[in-house]
């Protein structure tokens, strides 16, 4: 397979990962204010003007803040974010932007994938494509990125239905696992590292839990995690879930193993190539080893986010190393 054709169908997987995680991730922050608003409803106004302030921490998750301050300041309303996540075409790394991509990379391969794959892509570009910020204003935001997981699953279910399991396949799974990984750590570290859980001066009861819990129902995990961990609700054990669970799909353990999989099905003719692939195995395998030792403690979350700040640098090395492998080229940034 050619190297550019490897790469189109690797961010093909990457891109529309990230614009469903970009969905859930707006989510999550919604829940987690309206959270907050239960949480607090006695709150004076400069409480909660500096809940509203809160927005500045989705940038934050995303890497952006310089990009977005040259553009919008320094101001993080939600208008101005909510823009920029989703439907700003000057962010590269936008929601309609990511759709965009992965339309344009499927049309150059449609000789190669099933033409309904062509159909769903194009398809969902023209729908957001169309959107305005006050479509936003006028429906739920639930709705609205509600909407966006539908769209990215008629993707996902014609993947997985019709596309024979041969090396496009596999290139198109490994960009999908590696960007789950990365975004589920991502949203970890926004709950740890951005200030939720911390208490509150004289209030005890102000814990990371309720958030945590937000983040499970985001992921649409909630109902899973109550099979495995009955009433046993602590935030140790929704963080062990999210990060260790072997049996649900967006946990780091399960897209780490997934990807593993998907890696090892690649096959190759070159033998100069075969060494490097087998690298990158092994380079994925470190990383499996390390998540196998962690213990629920050390998954505790923190400002410094230690251990999921510590996944997520290897996670991203693995795409930096992917690149090199397949690509022979610089990653585009992420």
């Amino acid at each position: 397979m050619m190297s550019r054709n490897a790469e189109a169908l690797f961010w093909i997987g990457r891109y529309m990962e990230r614009a469903e995680n970009h969905a859930r991730l707006i989510d999550v922050h919604y829940h987690l204010l309206s959270e907050e608003t239960q949480s607090f409803p006695d709150a004076d106004e400069d409480d909660k003007e500096q809940r509203l302030c809160k927005w500045g921490r989705i940038v934050d998750v995303l890497g952006s803040r310089a990009a977005y301050e040259q553009q919008y300041g320094t101001t993080y309303s939600e208008h101005d974010v909510v823009h920029y996540v989703t439907l700003d075409r000057d962010n590269p790394n936008s929601l309609v932007t990511c759709v965009n991509h992965a339309r344009a990379n499927v049309r150059t391969l449609r000789e190669k994938l099933p033409s309904e794959l062509w159909d769903a892509t194009n398809g969902f570009y023209l729908w957001l494509r169309d959107k305005q910020q006050s479509d936003l204003g006028r429906e739920s935001p639930h709705q609205f990125f509600g909407r966006i997981k539908e769209w990215t699953s008629l993707f996902n279910g014609i993947c997985q239905s019709v596309m024979p399991r041969e090396n496009e396949w596999h290139f198109m799974e490994c960009g999908r696992y590696l960007e789950r990984a990365e975004n589920t750590l991502r949203i970890l570290q926004s709950v740890g590292a951005n200030g939720y859980g911390t208490s509150s001066p004289g209030d005890e009861t102000y814990d990371v839990y309720p958030f945590l819990q937000a983040v499970l129902r985001s992921v649409s995990g909630y109902q899973a995690f109550r099979r495995y961990y009955a009433d046993g609700l602590s935030q140790e054990a929704i963080v062990e879930f999210l990060v260790l669970s072997t049996v649900f799909p967006r946990s780091v353990h399960f897209a780490l193993h997934e990807l593993d999989h998907h890696l090892r099905g690649i096959e190759l003719q070159e033998s100069k190539m075969r060494v490097a692939h087998d690298r990158i195995i092994r380079q994925v395998g470190k990383v499996k080893a390390e998540l196998a030792c962690l213990e629920r403690e050390d998954l505790a979350l923190e400002k410094e986010g230690r251990a999921t700040g510590h996944l997520l640098q290897s996670s991203q090395q693995l795409g930096v190393t992917f690149a090199h492998t397949f690509f022979r080229v610089e990653e585009a940034s992420a």
